[in-house]
């Protein structure tokens, strides 16, 4: 298990807010409650989409689908394409709430697929699961993630909470050296939501609660055999926890890591202010984005961190909102040479963001 206690350089990469791309729909019941934390990509004619969360009423959440409205190589909006994924398993519905949450979608050439992860907001809270499409228009479930047991963590990651899935989208190296299908995740230890009193279960080696960034692998040739693979992860590991005044409470991953000169480039999200119920809806915090740069030839290390948020709250659809002072990046896309960041605004809009690295 590794962590990033030790200094790191800073990102070279900045922020710059372009605007709202899209907001709940007057009179639409799928929306009545927010549209945000969107995955994008594009369907097989080149054209760019979101597939963002959709909200109704009970804290309902689907995945949707809409074409990104460009000018000038600017998104500036969205035409809606209906729903693509809705809370119809049963493992994605609890008596108190139901939901395919936050998908993260990459395409991975090398298995000719998008592959969705999301939260499965079932009966016994969030849980990670993996979906499949060509086109993003049809999905097919692979069902919810099952972490393989590693005997020197001493615990089962399958009885924890778990959000922040990504995968990187192609193989890397995993930790005995072969090709491998590497995703990023987010557990947390605090069992009380489920049994009153539990309490907090650590890893083995594990001194830090507050939840962090993980890292598990999947061989490739396994993946590529049998595409289920997927969903049966091994070889966790620690790659980052909580570092900055900024990010004090808990760190997720954001978008899937891209490849930039300086390694993977990963956006994040860092939570500060204090939290009594880790799930009762609304808090006391802050969410800002940051990034950190991962090594190539071993992506559980982290190279380089940003010290100050990217981008933080400050915006009135940032602010005010279903879940106040939100920004919560959730996908990456490049149009014509530059590269934009979408991402939530206080849980009820969905914003872009310009990101440009920083020379000198």
């Amino acid at each position: 298990m590794s962590s990033t206690s030790a200094p790191v350089p800073p990102v070279p990469y900045r922020l710059t807010r372009v605007g709202v791309v899209m907001s709940p729909l007057p009179g639409a019941a799928d929306e009545t409650e927010g549209v945000l934390n969107p995955a994008s990509g594009r369907t097989p004619d080149g054209t760019l989409h979101l597939l963002p969360r959709l909200v109704s009423d009970g804290n309902v959440s689907r995945v949707g689908l809409a074409e990104v409205i460009l000018i000038d190589g600017v998104p500036t909006g969205v035409e809606r394409r209906g729903v693509v994924l809705a809370p119809d398993a049963g493992w994605e519905r609890g008596k108190n709430n139901a939901g395919v949450e936050d998908p993260r979608v990459t395409w991975i050439p090398s298995l000719g697929r998008y592959v969705m992860s999301y939260v499965a907001y079932g009966p016994l809270g969030p849980k990670p699961a993996v979906a499949l499409s060509t086109d993003l228009t049809d999905w097919r479930r692979l069902g919810p993630v099952q972490f393989a047991y590693q005997p020197d963590l001493d615990t089962d990651l399958n009885l924890f909470p778990n959000k922040d899935v990504v995968h990187f989208p192609e193989p890397v190296p995993g930790p005995d050296g072969e090709p491998s299908y590497a995703m990023l995740h987010r557990p947390m230890w605090d069992l009380g939501w489920f049994r009153p009193g539990e309490g907090v279960h650590l890893p083995a080696g594990l001194t830090d609660e507050r939840p962090g960034i993980w890292i598990s692998y999947v061989p490739a040739a396994e993946a590529e055999a049998d595409i289920t693979a997927l969903t049966r992860p091994r070889h966790h590991r620690l790659v980052a926890l909580s570092q900055h005044p900024w990010e004090e409470l808990k760190i997720g991953a954001g978008p899937a890591p891209i490849r930039v000169e300086e390694g993977w480039l990963l956006i994040h999200h860092g939570v500060s202010g204090s939290i009594d119920d880790p799930f009762a809806p609304q808090q006391e915090v802050s969410y800002a984005a940051g990034a950190m740069i991962l090594d190539p030839a071993d992506p559980g290390r982290v190279l380089a961190r940003s010290t100050e948020p990217l981008m933080a709250p400050s915006t009135e659809q940032e602010t005010n909102g279903t879940v106040p002072n939100v920004v919560f990046p959730t996908a990456i896309e490049e149009i014509d040479g530059q590269r934009f960041v979408f991402y939530g605004m206080a849980d009820a809009h969905i914003g872009v963001a310009r990101l440009d690295r920083i020379d000198g």
